[in-house]
Order: structure tokens, then C-alpha cells, then sequence
């Protein structure tokens, strides 16, 4: 058995558009997620973390680099067409309602996720098990989406994803759309599933404070590269990138009124290093 559940090895995503040049998302990015191991990968928006996300999961091929799933290389295919094994790597997006059907109960689309078939009289417990392990009622599964608060719609897109009983899941930015209140609670929930049930996990988001909070290791990632990566304490106290310095310091903070530090002009920006940031956000990146 490998000891990691994802590999990416030298990943380079680039963006054709027409009628403009080519933009380079990722630029060589290699990053490993073990079992029960929390990686964060952090950085502003633009600088090519859901690029690489999609990767990761298949859902985009890479333009050139390796992908491997539990040791065997991730194919890009569409979710429904994988192999079993291959739909044990979920992902949990941004905006829960966007990922869930409106006009479906919450129960038909949580045993959509289910790789192996259960008699239809195990189909209810099977249910209430889901939503018991994302702190819901079994109730929940006879009703519809916008019948729930924010919070309680990624608590239902992360119980969707792990009636796959998922060996990875990566989470591309799944608190930003709600409150603090909520996105405290869903952090203290994907802590204690992996905790859990021992699954992997790729976390990103562009707030380092909220990464410090639930990542093993952190990966700083800056005009499509990653500059620095660590134990997430460490790369904390003792940062030595100074974009993950400059990270830090932009952190609120309630006090008087403190000067950012800026970026030397040895750290490239994203223009100079073939990065648009304008077209990557709209490339999703």
C-alpha cells in the first residue's frame, strides 16, 4: 500500500485563450497528502490554487506532470464514469447550493455517492448514517436544498462525499461563502471526520489563519508555484518566504494601525512570472 494518498509530481497547468497568450496557472507544482493527513494549500486569488485543485481531482488534465491516486495515475474523467476506486477522491466546492440538485431530496442525492448498491431497506439507515456524521437529523433527508442555511448545505455536500468512503477529499475553498459562526463549525466537523475515519485531505482556501487552524502542513502558494511548505506551526512562528511573511502580517489583528510590509523586488510578481491574474480568476484558478 502507498504511503500517500495523492501525489502530484511537477504539475504544469496552462490556460489557452483565444485571440491573447497562453497563461500559465502552475508552474511545477509536486505536493503529497498522506492518510489522515491534513495538507493546506493557501494563497491569494489568482495565484492557480483551484487549477490545481481540479487536477488533483480529475477533473482537468494537467498540461504536463503526474497524478497519482493510492499509487495508480488519476485518469480525468467525469465522476460518473470512474471505476469505484476512483470515486473514493471527492471533492467539496466552494458554493454548497451550486453543488447540490434543488429539485431532488437531500437523501436521493446522498446515496448518489454510494459505490457499492444497498437493499432498498438499508437505504434510510444508510441516510441517517451520512447525516448523523456531519451533526444533522435523519430527518434532513426528506427535504430540499433551500430548506437549509449555508452551513447545513456544505455539512450536506460533505456527507454527499463521504458516502463514497472517501480516501482523499479535497476542499477548494469551503467555508468562503459563509459566516465566521459557520465556517468555524464546518473546520471543527472536517477536523474530526478525518480524525475519524482516517481519509486524507487537500484544504484550500486564501485565509492562512483559517489553513493554521485545521492543516498538518501548510503549502504557500505564489504565482502558480509553491514557496514554501512546512508543519503549519512552523511556517507560522518562523516563515522565511517573504510573500508568507507578507501573508501573516496582512492578517487582522483588533490594535492600532500597522504599515504592511511589501514584497522585495527579488520576488516576482505574477505578470513577470507569466501569470495573469485577471484570466486565471476567470479560468478558475
Amino acid at each position: 500500500m502507498t504511503a500517500n494518498v495523492l501525489e502530484l509530481e511537477d504539475i504544469v497547468v496552462t490556460h489557452r485563450r483565444s485571440g491573447g497568450p497562453a497563461v500559465q496557472a502552475v508552474r511545477g507544482v509536486s505536493l503529497t497528502v498522506a492518510p489522515g493527513q491534513v495538507v493546506g494549500l493557501v494563497g491569494e486569488s489568482g495565484c492557480g490554487k483551484s487549477s490545481l485543485a481540479r487536477v488533483a481531482c480529475g477533473i482537468h488534465a494537467p498540461t504536463s506532470g503526474a497524478v497519482r491516486f493510492e499509487g495508480a495515475p488519476l485518469e480525468p474523467l467525469r465522476m460518473r464514469q470512474r471505476p469505484a476506486a476512483d470515486r473514493k477522491l471527492q471533492m467539496v466546492f466552494q458554493n454548497p447550493y451550486a453543488s447540490l440538485s434543488p429539485r431532488r431530496t437531500i437523501a436521493s442525492q446522498l446515496l448518489d455517492g454510494v459505490t457499492e448498491p444497498i437493499p432498498r431497506e438499508q437505504r434510510a439507515a444508510e441516510v441517517a448514517r451520512l447525516l448523523e456524521l456531519v451533526g444533522l437529523d435523519a430527518a434532513a433527508g426528506s427535504r430540499y436544498p433551500s430548506q437549509f442555511s449555508g452551513g447545513q448545505r456544505q455539512r450536506l455536500a460533505i456527507a454527499r462525499a463521504l458516502a463514497a468512503k472517501p480516501s482523499l477529499v479535497v476542499a477548494d475553498e469551503p467555508v468562503t461563502a459563509l459566516d465566521a459562526f459557520s465556517s468555524a463549525q464546518i473546520v471543527q466537523l472536517l477536523q474530526s471526520l478525518v480524525r475519524e475515519l482516517g481519509m486524507g485531505m487537500l484544504f484550500i482556501s486564501h485565509d492562512l489563519s483559517l489553513v493554521r487552524a485545521i492543516a498538518d502542513e501548510t503549502a504557500v502558494m505564489y504565482a502558480g508555484e509553491i514557496v514554501e511548505r512546512g508543519p503549519s506551526e512552523q511556517l507560522w512562528e518562523r516563515p522565511t518566504h517573504p510573500y508568507t511573511k507578507t501573508l501573516i502580517a496582512a492578517i487582522p489583528e483588533i490594535g492600532p494601525v500597522k504599515k504592511l510590509p511589501g514584497l522585495d523586488e527579488d520576488v516576482a510578481e505574477p505578470a513577470a512570472a507569466g501569470i495573469d491574474a485577471a484570466a486565471t480568476n476567470g479560468a478558475s484558478a
